[in-house]
């Protein structure tokens, strides 16, 4: 057994949830300019409740949209389990219709010209790796996530 199935049986357990309830999978939160576990820490302190992915990365890899209430263990850099967070909302918007409120919830910039910069600069080098360009009007997938388990 994986340290993350322990991790999620624990969760299970200690939670009270029923054993019919799935892990919708694992996320590791990384992104350039940060080094060790500080995206984790945004996570695990509730300064980070959200984040954005290319749709592009869903069509390609054609995998299904995440939904509400879909639960993921977060991992850290080194892959061990540190929470289990909820899906809230799943949202489907242009980057150009991005707003500070929403891009404020991932809680790794000061303004939005910030936010704007850094992510435009990571969807150039995403699409160069899979294959899409990079417009002002790409669309991104906007969830918002709870930490339910730490």
């Amino acid at each position: 057994m994986s340290n993350i199935d322990e991790y999620w049986n624990k969760f299970i357990k200690e939670t009270g949830r029923s054993e019919e309830d799935r892990c919708a999978g694992d996320l590791n939160f990384e992104a350039k300019g940060f080094v060790g576990d500080e995206l984790i820490t945004l996570v695990l302190t509730d300064r980070k409740t959200a984040f954005f992915t290319s749709w592009a990365t869903y069509t390609i890899d054609q995998e299904p949209l995440p939904v509400s209430g879909e639960l993921y263990v977060v991992l850290d850099r080194a892959n061990n389990p540190r929470c289990v967070i909820e899906t809230q909302s799943v949202e489907i918007v242009p980057f150009n219709e991005v707003t500070w409120e929403m891009a404020r919830l991932e809680g790794e910039d000061e303004n939005l010209g910030e936010w704007k910069e850094r992510k435009q600069e990571y969807l150039e080098d995403e699409g160069a790796i899979l294959g899409f360009e990079f417009t002002p009007d790409i669309k991104l997938v906007f969830q918002t996530f709870k930490v339910v388990y730490r």
